[in-house]
Order: C-alpha cells, then sequence, then structure tokens
C-alpha cells in the first residue's frame, strides 16, 4: 500500500487505514534496508534514514489515535543491536556516508523514538517496546551479505512475544535484545538528543507543529 521512500504513500496508507478500521490493535514496524551506495528518497532525505525510521515515525503518529481506541493495543518497532550515535550536524550523512553508520543510526532513532512514545503514552494503555528480535536472520538483507546466524523462526517467535504475551501487559518504553532487556546506546537516554530528534522528525515529515 506505500512505498516507505515516499512519504506522502506512509500518509495516504495511514489516511486508509483511519477511514477503513474500527480498531488497530498492534503496529509492528519491521521495514528495513541497508545500501552499498548512498542515495535519497523522493522526499531528498537520506534513503536508509527515511525507511528504516523516518516513515515509521510518521506511521505509528499518524495511527495514535486509532491505537488509543483499543487501550490494549502494542506497537513494536523492530530496531537492532546494531546502534550508532546520530550526528546532529549531518543526519542524512553528506558529507561522510556508511552504509553500516546509516543503517546503524535508524535503528537507534527507532529506539529512541520508542523511549519518547513510551513516555507520551504512559496510562493510555497503549504500549510501545523496541526489539532486537535474532542476530542476522537469513532475510534477503542478510543472505549475501554477512551470513545468517539465528533462524527466521527465532525473531518471530520474539517479535510474537512482544505483540502477545501476557505477562508484557503494561510494559512500555523498553528495548529488548531478543527475550532480554538490556540498556541501549547511551544516546537512547540523552533526553535533549531524543527532543532535537523529535523536533526534526516531525519537521521533516511536516507537522512540526500539528
Amino acid at each position: 500500500m506505500a512505498d516507505f521512500a515516499v512519504l506522502a504513500d506512509v500518509d495516504r496508507m495511514a489516511n486508509a487505514v483511519l477511514a477503513g478500521e474500527p480498531r488497530l490493535d498492534g503496529l509492528v514496524n519491521n521495514a528495513g534496508i541497508i545500501q552499498d551506495r548512498r542515495e535519497e528518497s523522493a522526499d531528498a532525505y537520506e534513503l536508509t534514514f527515511q525507511v528504516n525510521y523516518l516513515a515509521e515515525f510518521l506511521l505509528a503518529h499518524r495511527l495514535l489515535p486509532l491505537l488509543k481506541r483499543l487501550a490494549l493495543a502494542r506497537i513494536v518497532d523492530v530496531a537492532s543491536a546494531g546502534q550508532a550515535p546520530i550526528d546532529f550536524s549531518d543526519v542524512m550523512l553528506e558529507r561522510r556516508w556508511d552504509g553500516w553508520q546509516a543503517y546503524c543510526q535508524s535503528k537507534l532513532a527507532q529506539i529512541m523514538m520508542t523511549f519518547d512514545l513510551g513516555e507520551d503514552l504512559a496510562g493510555t494503555g497503549v504500549t510501545v517496546n523496541a526489539l532486537h528480535p535474532a542476530t542476522l536472520m537469513p532475510t534477503k538483507m542478510v543472505v549475501g551479505r554477512f551470513g545468517a546466524q539465528s533462524t527466521l523462526e527465532e525473531g518471530v517467535r520474539n517479535t510474537v512475544r512482544l505483540i502477545a504475551d501476557p505477562s508484557l501487559a503494561g510494559i512500555s518504553g523498553q528495548y529488548f535484545d531478543c527475550d532480554r532487556a538490556p540498556r541501549a546506546h547511551h544516546q537512547a537516554y540523552d533526553l535533549s538528543a531524543r527532543a532535537r530528534l523529535r523536533e526534526l522528525s516531525r519537521d521533516l515529515c511536516g507537522f512540526i507543529n500539528s
């Protein structure tokens, strides 16, 4: 329904879901790419940052009214143990682009969004958590580039756990590595960095004052 390289597509998809669905039990943000060369999206943003993070930021925030309608809804942001700090002077990596840096900063951005949303949604009944589901599953993105270490089933099991496990009801704003809850990269706990990312993301998505 949407190409995540086109924010207008994401916006249209959100509108379609909001108009056509009476309730939304869960949202799993699982889109992800890693690039061999720098490319820009249709919106002129670094492609990895937009597909892995910015499109999901837009989609999650647009769908919040529907998620809040069901007070037990869950959001799962599929991130990664691969995390790198965001250089706010060069978020789009125009000066020195590196595919792994682009991927890892996009995944840390997801986790920072998760922590922010966890605070914003406190008391609503809607929970949001970030997850490294498994290490190098045999997906299209991994095969031929890294070599698989985990099975798809392991990743699915850890994802479904965050979606459906009754024991996790009320657990929100956390980062999980498989079924453990370690600390994420230290920038994820930097309130000023999270505020800068949130303001930037709202600006890039076109709803900074909404």
